[in-house]
C-alpha cells in the first residue's frame, strides 16, 4: 500500500476557514485592482458638488436655515462585494479558531486566522490611505473655494 492510498481527505473547521480567507483576500484584491464596478462621476463633477454643497451649507447656517436632511444612498455593487469579503474574512478568522481549538491539524487553521486578518486589514489599510487622500482633496478644495466659484 502506498501512501496515496492511506490518505483520506476530512473536511474540517481549519480547511474551509482557510478557503473562506483566500476567496475573501481575491475578493478583496479584485476589487482593488478591477473596481469599482459601480458607475462613477467623474472627479471634476464630484469635486465640484463638493466644493457648491459646502458653498451652500455654510451660506445657510449664516442666513440660519436649516439644511435639507440628508439622503440615504442606494447600496452599491462595491460596498456589497466589500462587505461580503469583510464577512468571509471574519469567517475564516472564527473558523481557524475552532480548527485551532479543536485541535484539527494545524497549518490551515493557521492559514485561515492569517488570511481573514490579512484581508480585514488589507481593507483598513486602503480605506485609512483613501481617507487620507480625501482629507488633502477636501483642503485643497477650501483652500480653493474663491478661485473654484468665484466668489
Amino acid at each position: 500500500m502506498t501512501q496515496t492510498e492511506n490518505f483520506h481527505f476530512q473536511p474540517n473547521a481549519g480547511t474551509a476557514g482557510f478557503l473562506l480567507g483566500v476567496i475573501a483576500m481575491m475578493v478583496m484584491v479584485i476589487h482593488l485592482w478591477a473596481g469599482p464596478f459601480a458607475p462613477q462621476q467623474s472627479t471634476g463633477v464630484a469635486i465640484g458638488e463638493l466644493a457648491a454643497e459646502i458653498r451652500l451649507s455654510a451660506t445657510n447656517a449664516l442666513k440660519g436655515i436649516e439644511n435639507p436632511p440628508p439622503e440615504v444612498p442606494e447600496r452599491t455593487i462595491d460596498q456589497l462585494l466589500i462587505a461580503g469579503a469583510t464577512i468571509l474574512a471574519g469567517l475564516a478568522v472564527v473558523l481557524g479558531l475552532i480548527g485551532l481549538i479543536r485541535r484539527e491539524p494545524g497549518r490551515p487553521a493557521l492559514f485561515a486566522v492569517g488570511l481573514g486578518v490579512s484581508a480585514i486589514l488589507f481593507q483598513l489599510f486602503i480605506f485609512t490611505i483613501l481617507l487620507i487622500a480625501g482629507v488633502f482633496l477636501i483642503i485643497g478644495v477650501l483652500q480653493n473655494m474663491d478661485g473654484i466659484l468665484g466668489g
